[in-house]
C-alpha cells in the first residue's frame, strides 16, 4: 500500500480525495450526471477547489454522445453564456434525433401495441407463446424478427434521450420473450422462490425449474444468454439505477452478476474479458448498495467485493475501490458481529478486520479512510489514527456514494478507536474519557456502558475507582481451533503436491539409474 501524503487536514481541499476521474471510466456516460451535479453542489458551497465551468464544460463533452441534445444546449448556454447562438451541428443533430425517433417507433409499432394488448398478452403467455419464435411465425400480428430488433433499439435510443423509464419499461418487455418463468402454482404447492443474497437457487428450487423447464430466476428466468442478452441486462440494471429504483436495482445487480459468471464458465467470455465485465458491475454496485435503505447492502458488498474473482478486480484494475470496502466494513463490522450470534461474535468482527487488512496488503493504493484503520488494526498509532480521523470527514462529504453516511461513520470510527484502546489497556479512567469525548463523568460512564454492551467488550465499571475494568480478553477454544485450522485444506493440498513431485523425482531417478546400468552391461 501505498504511503498517503499527509497534508493539514484544516487545509487539505476535498479535490485532493476525490475519485471520479477513476470512477468515471468503468461507468455509462449517464450515470456520471449525478456525480457532477454533486460536484456543482460541492462547489456552491465552497467545499471543492473545483471549477464550475470547467464542470459544465466535463458535462457538455459527456453528452455529445447521446441524444440529450436540448440538455446540451442549455449546458452551452451555461458555457459560453445565454445570448450564445447554438452551433448548426448541434441545429442538425436535434433534426436527426427526431427523425431516427419516428423511424424507429414506426419500426417496432407492432410489437409495442401487442406489449401493450394485456389480455392478448396474458394469453398468449399462458400459452407459452409469449417468445420470438413463436410470434414471428404467427403472420397475423405482422411481427418479424427484425420488428423485434427494432423494438430493442427503440429502447436504447429512449434511454440515450433521458427517459429511462420508457428504456427500462421496454427492455422488460424484451426480456419477457427469451424467459421462461414458473407457471401460477395450486394454493399448497409450496414456495420455489428460494435465493441466498448472491443469486444462488436451492436445490429445490432447482428440481422445480429442470422439471417445468423454466429459466434461471436469478436472471429474470432466461432460458439461456449470451452476450447480446448481457448487454440487454446491463441495460436494465443502468435504467434501475438512473430511476433510483434501489429495490429493483439490487435484482438487475444480481442478475448481470449471474449472466456473467454463466459465460465465463461457458467458455463465452475470455478470462480477460470477464474480469473487465466484473470491474464494471463492482464500479455499477457502489450505487446499489450505498442507497439499500434495507440495511443489508454493506454486507452484501463485502461479500461481493471479498470473494475470489471480484478480489482479484478490485487488487488489479480498481484498487481505488478499498476506499468503499473500507468504509462498508466499518459500517457493518459490529451489526456482522452481533448477528453471528455469542458463540463466536468477537471472531466475526476480527474476521471481517483480518480480511480487510489482508486486501489493503494488495493494493496499492491509500487514504485517510483506508489509512485509518491501518493505523488502528496494524501499526496499533492512536495518534496517526486521529490525525487520520480528522481527514476522513473531508473526504466523506465529498464522496458521491458516502457523503449520506458521514456522521454515522464517525461515530462507528470513534467506537472502533475505543474498541482498540480497551483491549490493549486495563484500566481506563472515566474522567479522561469524559474529556476525550466532551462528556461529563456521568453522561460518559452510561455512554461506555451501552458501548460495552454493543461492542461486546470483556469489561466492566469501578464506580468506586471511577474507572473502566478491561478483561482479559482471552481467545476462547473455538475461535483457537478455527484459526489454526482454516488454512488446513491449503496446506494439505501442498503436501501432496509436493510429495507427488518427490515421488516423480525418485522414479525418473531410478529409471535413469537402470538405464545407465544396462548401457554399461551391454559394453
Amino acid at each position: 500500500m501505498t504511503d498517503p501524503a499527509s497534508p493539514d487536514p484544516a487545509s487539505t481541499d476535498a479535490a485532493t480525495y476525490d475519485l471520479t476521474s477513476l470512477i468515471s471510466p468503468y461507468l455509462d456516460l449517464h450515470m456520471m450526471f449525478p456525480l457532477l451535479e454533486y460536484i456543482d453542489s460541492l462547489i456552491s458551497t465552497g467545499s471543492i477547489s473545483y471549477s464550475s465551468l470547467d464542470v459544465a464544460q466535463a458535462r457538455l463533452e459527456l453528452l455529445k454522445p447521446t441524444h440529450m441534445v436540448d440538455y446540451a444546449m442549455d449546458i452551452y448556454r451555461e458555457v459560453h453564456g445565454e445570448d450564445a447562438t447554438i452551433p448548426k451541428e448541434m441545429e442538425d443533430q436535434k433534426a436527426g434525433v427526431f427523425e431516427e425517433l419516428e423511424k424507429l417507433r414506426e419500426g417496432q409499432m407492432k410489437f409495442d401495441e401487442l406489449c401493450r394488448n394485456e389480455e392478448l398478452r396474458a394469453n398468449l403467455v399462458n400459452s407459452n407463446q409469449w417468445n420470438v419464435k413463436s410470434l414471428t411465425s404467427m403472420a397475423s400480428y405482422g411481427i418479424t424478427q427484425e420488428t423485434i430488433d427494432t423494438y430493442y433499439k427503440f429502447a436504447k435510443f429512449n434511454f440515450d434521450c433521458g427517459d429511462y423509464q420508457q428504456g427500462r419499461d421496454m427492455l422488460e418487455n424484451y426480456i419477457s420473450l427469451h424467459a421462461s418463468p414458473p407457471k401460477q402454482r395450486k394454493d399448497g404447492d409450496g414456495d420455489d422462490d428460494d435465493n441466498d443474497e448472491y443469486g444462488n437457487q436451492s436445490s429445490n428450487q432447482a428440481n422445480n425449474s429442470e422439471d417445468e423447464k423454466t429459466g434461471n430466476s436469478n436472471m429474470y428466468y432466461l432460458t439461456s444468454i449470451d452476450t447480446t442478452l448481457l448487454n440487454v441486462l446491463w441495460g436494465k440494471l443502468s435504467c434501475e439505477i438512473l430511476v433510483e429504483d434501489w429495490e429493483e436495482a439490487s435484482i438487475a445487480l444480481i442478475a448481470v452478476k449471474t449472466a456473467i459468471e454463466s459465460l465465463a464458465s461457458s467458455h463465452k467470455l475470455t478470462p480477460l474479458e470477464a474480469l473487465h465485465q466484473r470491474t464494471w458491475l463492482l464500479h455499477w454496485s457502489l450505487f446499489v448498495f450505498w442507497n439499500d435503505a434495507s440495511g443489508k447492502g454493506l454486507e452484501s458488498m463485502v461479500g461481493l467485493f471479498t470473494s475470489e474473482k471480484y478480489l482479484q478486480a478490485v487488487t488489479t484494475h480498481a484498487p481505488h475501490l478499498l476506499r468503499y470496502l473500507t468504509a462498508a466494513v466499518l459500517l457493518c463490522k459490529r451489526r456482522a458481529a452481533k448477528k453471528a450470534g455469542n458463540g463466536n461474535s468477537n471472531s466475526e468482527g476480527r474476521r471481517l478486520l483480518r480480511d480487510l487488512v489482508k486486501v489493503m496488503q494488495q493494493c496499492e493504493y491509500s487514504d485517510p479512510i483506508v489509512e485509518f484503520v491501518e493505523q488502528l488494526s496494524v501499526k496499533f498509532d492512536f495518534e496517526a489514527a486521529q490525525s487520520q480521523l480528522a481527514r476522513c470527514e473531508t473526504v466523506l462529504s465529498s464522496d458521491f456514494f458516502l457523503c449520506k453516511q458521514t456522521e454515522l461513520f464517525m461515530e462507528e470510527a470513534r467506537v472502533f478507536v475505543f474498541e482498540n484502546y480497551c483491549r490493549i489497556h486495563h484500566k481506563i479512567d472515566l474522567t479522561t474519557l469524559g474529556e476525550k469525548l466532551a462528556m461529563d463523568r456521568d453522561r460518559a460512564e452510561r455512554w461506555i456502558v451501552d458501548l460495552i454492551r454493543n461492542a461486546l467488550l470483556d469489561a466492566k465499571i469501578d464506580s468506586e475507582e471511577g474507572c473502566v475494568v478491561m478483561g482479559t480478553g482471552s481467545t476462547s477454544v473455538y475461535e483457537q481451533v478455527m484459526d489454526k485450522t482454516k488454512e488446513l485444506t491449503a496446506r494439505s493440498g501442498g503436501l501432496v503436491v509436493n510429495l507427488r513431485g518427490y515421488m516423480n523425482d525418485v522414479r525418473r531417478e531410478k529409471i535413469r539409474r537402470e538405464r545407465k546400468a544396462k548401457e554399461e552391461a551391454e559394453y
